[in-house]
């Protein structure tokens, strides 16, 4: 199943216009906290298909009879650029565990790429529900990482994937490459084409490099001499 929140008019929308927009995101900070508050509103999203439980709660006039969720999910990402949007399912589900995955796009010598996979930290994860967040779905190819190294640390009975940005393309290989009885799908946009090294346009830019500041490419650093 797949959500796209940005076909409807909400607040939502209004976040992800200012983190398009250039000359608003030269602000790190502010760039961070809208990417933080898309995140609050795919994690309240995501909670109304989440498993409930009564509980009886006493308040110091009497008892209330409540529905709470039976278990917090597993908030997982994709390291860096899935920070801030991590953050923010985690201030809703404040409770959570998390898994922090580690994996980036490794250039061959001719410009393609491939996603490297170096390491995961995470939880078992047996039967719980995982929300996996990176904030572009390009190619696709993250995210499917992602997704089965999340298997390396057991069977989710659940994984619900989110994407702020995804394009056509990325879209259409994850539904063709992931079980979609046990993947449901949270974006807030689709944009309809890449540029020749898989960048989403219209897009927003890099994410991580927007929230972080730029990283140097390994082939621009220069070895220091020891004496």
């Amino acid at each position: 199943m797949i959500h796209i929140l940005g076909e409807s008019n909400s607040l939502f929308n209004q976040y992800l216009a200012e983190i398009r927009d250039e000359v608003v995101q030269k602000d790190r900070f502010r760039f961070r906290r809208n990417l933080e508050r898309v995140g609050e509103i795919f994690a309240y999203e995501i909670s109304k298909e989440l498993p409930y439980k009564n509980k009886e709660i006493t308040t110091s006039l009497g008892v209330a009879k409540m529905r709470v969720l039976e278990q917090q999910p597993v908030l997982a990402t994709i390291l860096r650029a899935g920070l801030p949007l991590h953050q923010g399912l985690l201030n809703c589900f404040d409770q959570a565990e998390n898994c922090f995955i580690s994996a980036y796009r490794k250039y061959d010598p001719n410009g393609d790429f491939h996603i490297d996979f170096q390491y995961i930290a995470s939880p078992l994860l047996d039967n719980k529900v995982v929300i996996l967040s990176d904030p572009m779905l390009a190619t696709g190819s993250s995210m499917e990482v992602g997704y089965h190294a999340l298997l390396e640390k057991g069977e989710p009975s659940h994984i619900h994937l989110v994407s702020l940005i995804a394009s056509k393309q990325g879209l259409d290989y994850i539904l063709d490459k992931l079980p979609n009885d046990k993947v449901t799908l949270w974006i807030g946009a689709v944009d309809p084409e890449m540029t020749p090294k898989s960048y989403i346009v219209p897009g927003l830019g890099d994410a991580g490099d927007l929230a972080y500041g730029p990283k140097i490419d390994s082939k621009e650093i220069v070895p220091h001499t020891h004496f």
